[in-house]
């Protein structure tokens, strides 16, 4: 099964607050992968951070063309949120 996300929303400390289709809301920290996938050092510039958009189909979020990941990140390892 997939989870689509239908909103994103940035937060201080690169968190982000993801609304999933299915009503249920997680939060993921960047910051964990940061060490592991470098192009994602970038989101440390705020405005870039700040940015972050709902990919078409809600399969994942993006920043930019360089910077992406899937809801199934976001929905696996995200901590559930009220």
């Amino acid at each position: 099964m997939f989870h689509k996300i239908k909103n994103i929303i940035p937060k201080e400390n690169l968190i982000i607050i993801a609304e999933f289709e299915n009503g249920i809301i997680k939060q993921y920290d960047i910051k964990k992968i940061l060490d592991k996938i470098e192009v994602f050092n970038k989101l440390k510039d705020k405005n870039i951070f700040n940015n972050v958009k709902v990919d078409v189909g809600g399969y994942g979020i993006s920043w930019n063309e360089d910077i992406d990941l899937s809801a199934e990140e976001i929905w696996e390892n995200g901590v559930e949120y009220n």
